[in-house]
C-alpha cells in the first residue's frame, strides 16, 4: 500500500504535463496546421490536388 500515494502522484503529474502541452499546441495554432494538411493529402489521394 505504500506505492499507491507515488502511483497517485505520478498520474497527477502526467495528467498535469499532458494539460500543459495541449495548450501550448492550441496557442501556437497546431490544430488548424493538422487540418489543413489532411484536407491536402485527402484531396492528392484522390487526385484533385
Amino acid at each position: 500500500m505504500k506505492n499507491r500515494p507515488k502511483i497517485r502522484l505520478m498520474s497527477v503529474a502526467v495528467i498535469i504535463i499532458f494539460l500543459i502541452l495541449c495548450i501550448i499546441g492550441i496557442s501556437l495554432d497546431e490544430p488548424s496546421q493538422v487540418l489543413n494538411q489532411a484536407t491536402r493529402i485527402c484531396l492528392s489521394c484522390i487526385g484533385i490536388g
